[in-house]
């Protein structure tokens, strides 16, 4: 069996590249490389350049490598630019699915997992977000997300696909240094950048209903995101196989809410960088708190998070300090455990 990786050469996508080759299964990469690396896909598996919007290309990357299973992680993903370029969001994020998901089904394709997105619930009044809370996005992107869960559903009952849509909360650390976050659009990289450039972390509003005011988030490291795309895409595998129609809506969360000052707060002890934060205006499209219900996945997969936020904190950090040859550019943390 190959699986297909979309958006494989980028942060999440290279992480769960890792995950999946080194469980043994036979994987390809497509991307189109605007925000991805190749360098971050390892040696000896294909990297196709290329979009889920263009149907000829997806067509012939199904074909050439006998793709039986495909991961959908390619989408654009900044809240608050959705909120400013809707149109391209839903170009990107629903047409390029509706292309992928035509391009599966011509192929035969059995197993689609699609990357979803704890927006879909917006601002959920609930203590821990379940995978029955309803969906109430605020800001373009979480509707793309909802439209997107949809469309997959939809096509695995008319198709004979086994499908799984996770919803993933906010994501931090990495699993080797090669692999970090560059972006600048999540908390833990945005801190980094501000505090190498000597200037205050930003805290978007700080007027929330919250107990110090900040959002609250649930936060999950990347090699546990990456393993839960494994367990779920070997269990869609396994009922593909049996000619088993599979249909799964997970929340990717560690059942823990931190807030964004408390979050800072880390990054400051672990960085060893003391520096106040600076409180602006609120982004939009931000809810107050979102924090997951992850007895679901435990239940279908046997999945639960290893890593606590000091250790995910740690690892982006050590890998910021270091190069990918290694080499020691700054001053890196002590190796942090896994939490037990």
């Amino acid at each position: 069996m190959t699986w297909l990786i979309t958006g494989g050469a980028g942060y999440i996508g290279s992480h769960v590249v890792k995950s999946m080759t080194e469980a043994g299964e036979r994987v390809a990469v497509l991307d189109d490389l605007s925000t991805g690396d190749p360098a971050r896909v390892p040696a000896g598996v294909p990297l196709e350049r290329g979009s889920v919007l263009d149907r000829t290309a997806v067509d012939r990357v199904l074909r050439e490598h006998a793709v039986t299973g495909i991961v959908h992680l390619a989408a654009k993903k900044a809240v608050g630019e959705s909120v400013e370029l809707p149109l391209l969001y839903y170009r990107e994020n629903v047409t390029g699915l509706q292309v992928l998901l035509e391009a599966a089904a011509g192929a035969g394709v059995r197993s689609f997992l699609f990357s979803s997105s704890a927006s879909v619930y917006g601002m959920p009044d609930t203590d821990l977000v379940t995978e029955d809370t309803p969906c109430a996005p605020l800001s373009p992107y979480g509707e793309t997300k909802v439209t997107g869960e949809w469309m997959v559903r939809s096509a695995g009952r008319a198709h004979g696909m086994a499908t799984a849509c996770l919803r993933y909360f906010n994501v931090a650390g990495t699993a080797a240094p090669e692999l970090a976050d560059t972006g600048v659009n999540n908390l833990v990289p945005m801190v980094f950048e501000r505090l190498d450039a000597a200037r205050p972390p930003l805290i978007f509003g700080d007027d929330y209903p919250t107990p110090d005011g900040t959002c609250v988030r649930d936060y999950i490291h990347v090699a546990d995101l990456a393993d839960a795309h494994l367990a779920a895409a070997r269990r869609l595998a396994e009922r593909a196989a049996k000619g088993a129609y599979d249909d799964l809506t997970l929340n990717i969360g560690r059942g823990e809410g931190v807030s964004v000052r408390e979050m800072i707060g880390l990054v400051r002890e672990v960085t060893g960088r003391d520096v106040e934060p600076e409180v602006v205006a609120r982004r939009p499209g931000d809810p107050a708190k979102v924090v997951a219900s992850a007895e679901r996945i435990s239940a279908e997969l046997g999945w639960t998070a290893r890593h606590d936020v000091r250790s995910m904190i740690a690892s982006a950090w050590e890998a910021r300090a270091r190069g990918t040859d290694g080499a020691v550019r700054g001053a890196a943390p002590a190796a942090v455990q896994p939490a037990e």
